[in-house]
């Protein structure tokens, strides 16, 4: 198989572990072209053991193999940026100055595509592409070199999209531990009990603790609350990996180019800081405590959340 020129970071995180937040971080970097919002790129064909765990929308793409690039290009549900580019009014980022309309970018993305074998790898790539060429007010720098997508647990299949990527595919999971984490989950409109998030959770990490061990090189672990205490550090050794420079931008959140005074819309943790973080997690009740100790308590150990839970038991 031939290597590709394309070089593509995925991000990955269970809900509320701080992939939103590392999403905004990176957006300012001068090297990378950042997906304006969740890039969901599933489609309704992914059907596997996992389905009933996690919403297709953040599952890596399954296309049928009658498919035309057209049909491909409307299988990718892609939910905040296609309702943000055919109905803004209904969008929770219509305050968001994107100038990009969908009809432009499945243009260039059947554009990218002309005489293309329609692989998986060719048709995410054509639809990343397309995004920063339709997007007329996309602040570039002339000097990015590879392309940033975020999708919620899209970790869990990590070794598709590296595997698609032949050497230039890197998964970047986010861990943030389950007591802030849950305690953020909580604040949704429908919130999900903890027995259902921590099922999630525990998968999540279960795949990146193989993966990573599998794609040393390619599939890297953060844990969200040593991030939030170094966030240039942190993310720069991970960027190196994949041949990307440091740079000052990593340590405060933006979107295009424009700094956020807080990560809202774009995700619930709002001020990503180790205080914050604390007292998120002391909003749980000492019943939810040990109950998601009792789930988690192997990957505490893991990941070394211990002293988190110590400090919440004291």
């Amino acid at each position: 198989m031939k290597k590709s020129d394309y070089k593509f970071i995925m991000l990955s995180a269970m809900y509320e572990n701080g992939g939103n937040t590392t999403h905004r971080l990176l957006d300012g970097h001068p090297e990378l072209f950042v997906y304006p919002f969740e890039s969901q790129p599933g489609t309704k064909f992914v059907n596997d053991y996992l389905s009933s765990m996690y919403p297709l929308k953040y599952r890596w793409p399954i296309f049928p193999s009658s498919a035309t690039a057209e049909d491909m290009y409307e299988f990718i549900i892609d939910e905040e940026g296609k309702v943000r580019a055919k109905t803004p009014y209904v969008s929770k980022f219509r305050t968001a100055d994107i100038q990009m309309t969908d009809t432009d970018r499945k243009s260039d993305y059947l554009k990218f595509l002309k005489g293309k074998d329609l692989t998986r790898a060719n048709v995410m790539e054509a639809f990343f592409r397309a995004t920063f060429t339709a997007w007329k007010n996309y602040k570039t720098t002339g000097k990015e070199k590879a392309w940033v997508g975020y999708s919620p647990i899209i970790g869990v299949d990590g070794d598709k999209i590296i595997k698609d990527y032949n050497g230039n595919g890197h998964v970047l999971h986010v861990v943030r531990n389950p007591f802030s984490a849950y305690a953020d989950t909580k604040k949704r409109a429908v919130p999900l009990s903890i027995a259902h998030y921590m099922t999630g959770w525990v998968t999540c990490q279960y795949f990146s603790l193989i993966y990573a061990q599998k794609f040393p090189d390619h599939y890297h672990i953060v844990k969200f609350d040593d991030m939030i205490k170094d966030k240039v550090g942190v993310l720069s050794g991970v960027l190196a990996k994949a041949g990307i420079k440091s740079s000052k931008t990593l340590d405060t959140p933006s979107w295009n180019g424009e700094e956020l005074t807080e990560v809202y819309p774009w995700g619930t943790v709002r001020t990503p800081t180790e205080a914050a973080n604390f007292a998120t997690a002391q909003e749980l009740n000492k019943d939810e405590i040990k109950e998601i100790y009792e789930r988690t308590k192997d990957y505490l150990d893991i990941f070394k959340f211990n002293p988190i839970y110590k400090k919440l038991t004291k």
